[in-house]
């Protein structure tokens, strides 16, 4: 919006045709979420804790997470909304591919905003019921597909990443695999947020990395020498991606340890939808499997766990699951397994790169 305005303000001075590249609005966009968060997670915090807004604790937890309880959670309303917020601002807010990603931003956000005040409410770890979860994501997140689908040209080709020419096309399936994705990175993001801070850098250093990805697939010339598919405006989510980063990098701020308020499921599950969503546009939702490698390995300690301990009946693979709270049974302190995980996070970033020449 912003971004549209000061353009045309080149017939005044030259200077304004800066706010034309998507470099300067990501570099905008990244400074404003990151200002409105910090500048507004004060008063955010205060009002949490008036309205007694406090993180419940499993019973079965770490013992030394007891101490976090009463901790304002729902932090991830500011985020959510720094991003929205920021990225409408600096980004073409008609772009089609902008508009499916923050469709899933807001609508799983409200999923997440649902969730959290139906666990505070209980003052358990029981909120919404799994099954209307899912199809509540499902519904929004087939409504964002649709959304991009009647405004672009659909390509349900599949990048497999190492292989230049390898593109199967998955035809109407693209639509279903589109949708788990979706569903995947909403819900690996939020098995993810347990310890102070350990969820929001990853987010950020994969949004970075999307940012990436969505400014190279928009360039001809870049498609061209890389050999990755071109989508034509995939470009305006660098500036959304930029948000993500400075959202995020401001509510760690926040949310180290120790942690002064938590982001709770409506800060996951739209980050986590809005990542996935990323992945999709940009054609590059396999390479998630290797820059999330983090969220993934967190889901599948949850699925292997449930799992070996239904077939055993009552044996289990991990301490504890999700694979955080495994290490922190083995007695790593918290600090550990926080900054272990985002060197980790670093690593798959830079090998997630690195996927755009090794073919």
């Amino acid at each position: 919006m912003l971004s549209y305005l000061l353009a045309r303000l080149i017939v005044v001075d030259s200077f304004f045709n800066v706010f034309r590249y998507i470099t300067v609005r990501t570099g905008l966009a990244l400074v404003t979420a990151f200002l409105i968060v910090v500048i507004l997670g004060p008063g955010t915090i205060r009002r949490l804790t008036r309205f007694k807004l406090g993180q419940p604790i499993r019973e079965d937890g770490p013992k030394n997470h007891f101490a976090k309880a009463g901790t304002p959670t729902m932090g991830g309303i500011l985020i959510v909304g720094a991003v929205a917020v920021s990225s409408s601002l600096w980004a073409e807010i008609g772009n089609p591919y902008f508009l499916m990603t923050l469709i899933v931003l807001l609508g799983y956000g409200a999923v997440g905003f649902a969730d959290d005040y139906l666990k505070i409410k209980r003052q358990s770890s029981a909120g919404l019921r799994g099954k209307y979860k899912i199809v509540l994501e499902a519904a929004i997140g087939l409504a964002a597909i649709m959304v991009m689908a009647s405004l672009t040209d659909l390509d349900t080709r599949l990048m497999v990443p190492f292989f230049k020419r390898l593109l199967p096309d998955l035809g109407l399936f693209y639509v279903v695999f589109a949708l788990i994705v979706l569903l995947g990175s909403a819900n690996a993001v939020n098995l993810t947020d347990g310890l102070d801070g350990l969820a929001i850098m990853p987010v950020a250093l994969v949004a970075l990395t999307y940012g990436a990805f969505a400014y190279l697939v928009a360039r001809l010339d870049t498609t061209a020498y890389l050999y990755l598919p071109f989508v034509r405006g995939a470009g305006e989510l660098t500036v959304m991606c930029g948000a993500i980063m400075g959202a995020g990098l401001g509510f760690l701020w926040y949310n180290c340890h120790p942690a002064e308020v938590f982001m709770g499921d409506v800060g996951a599950l739209g980050l986590g939808g809005a990542i996935g969503a990323m992945a999709v546009v940009t054609k590059h939702e396999l390479v998630l499997l290797i820059v999330g490698g983090i969220f993934v390995a967190e889901a599948l300690s949850v699925i292997l766990q449930v799992g070996y301990f239904k077939w055993t009946h009552g044996k289990r693979i991990f301490l504890m699951a999700p694979l955080h709270h495994h290490f922190e049974q083995k007695g790593w302190p918290e600090e550990k397994v926080i900054v272990r995980f985002w060197i980790v996070q670093v690593i798959l970033v830079l090998f997630a790169l690195a996927t755009l020449k090794l073919r």
